[in-house]
């Protein structure tokens, strides 16, 4: 009778065992559902999430959608099967979201939305993005400072129909429009893409040799727009970036051409969206607003070395 009374104890402490090893905690479940953690920037939301619920006491259901909206329903319908005590969400499109977010919302289960919005207030408790144009004025700042006594410049935008690359352009011409000794030779999109940055600023060298900086809305255009640079042999044309890549760190240590980025907080981002969600859990309110803006960070020589992740090391 003991014996069977201790395997039964095993088998329900084995039922309580999480792929993660670890034991089911008592605060119940928070699904973390984020685009794919093979960008750097995802992974780091989705770890920053993941941990501080864990540090909280619940236990985490981590997946991503890969920017598919239909896998991102089905993931929130498991997170409704489970019975989640909250949703985390980096969502997979603003306006294609918001249906599953209602269900959600009708099945009594919160969502808490970081780094990018949903077109309609009122169904998710939270959401917290990036400050894009403090961001790219701290951008525009910093190139300013670069050009020096002026010249050509070009600028490298994200998709013309996504909001934050448009935001982000506005953020820059908010500071660069102010010196008339500055003349922007050319401005294309690269579509956040680091392979179309290279072949959109191989061409405008050819057209425009004597540019002095370049100028990018994400990252991963500036570290194709230095690969353009340096097959043209061209160390004395300077990048500015936005986003906060490692990969842009080490390139501003090194000496590379890009001398600056802009870190957005990913990580202290998705911890901070996790925080709201424990105290609405608890509570039932957060007491902040739906919609809140995280400042961005200026990366540049003077604290690159502490850059690690998108936070900023102590």
């Amino acid at each position: 009778m003991k014996k069977k009374t201790f395997l039964k104890s095993m088998m329900a402490a084995t039922l309580l065992t999480l792929a993660s090893g670890s034991v089911l905690a008592s605060n119940g479940l928070i699904a973390i559902i984020t685009p794919s953690h093979d960008n750097p920037f995802f992974k780091a939301g989705a770890e920053g999430a993941r941990e501080k619920a864990e540090e909280l006491g619940y236990d985490t259901l981590s997946a991503s959608h890969d920017g598919d909206v239909n896998k991102q329903n089905q993931l929130i319908e498991t997170a409704i099967a489970r019975q989640a005590k909250a949703v985390v969400l980096d969502n997979a499109d603003s306006e294609a979201s918001v249906g599953s977010l209602e269900r959600l919302k009708a099945a009594g289960i919160p969502a808490f939305l970081y780094d990018r919005e949903v077109n309609k207030t009122g169904v998710v408790v939270t959401q917290i993005v990036s400050n894009n144009f403090q961001g790219a004025q701290l951008a525009g700042e910093k190139f300013a400072e670069l050009m020096g006594d002026g010249g050509k410049y070009v600028e490298l935008m994200g998709p013309e129909s996504d909001t934050n690359a448009q935001v982000r352009s506005a953020g820059f011409h908010d500071i660069l429009d102010n010196f008339p000794e500055f003349e922007m030779a050319a401005q294309q999109s690269a579509n956040w893409s680091q392979t179309e940055a290279f072949s959109r600023v191989e061409s405008i060298l050819q057209a425009n040799p004597d540019i002095k900086g370049i100028i990018t809305g994400n990252d991963s255009m500036a570290l194709g727009a230095e690969a353009a640079l340096q097959a043209a042999g061209r160390d004395d044309v300077f990048i500015v970036g936005f986003d906060g890549l490692d990969y842009a760190r080490d390139s501003i240590l090194k000496g590379g051409n890009i001398k600056a980025t802009v870190m957005q907080p990913a990580y202290a981002q998705a911890q901070r969206v996790v925080e709201q969600a424990d105290k609405y859990i608890r509570t039932g309110s957060t007491g902040m607003p739906e919609k809140q803006l995280m400042d961005c960070v200026l990366i540049d020589s003077s604290n690159a070395a502490r850059l690690d992740n998108f936070s900023l090391k102590q």
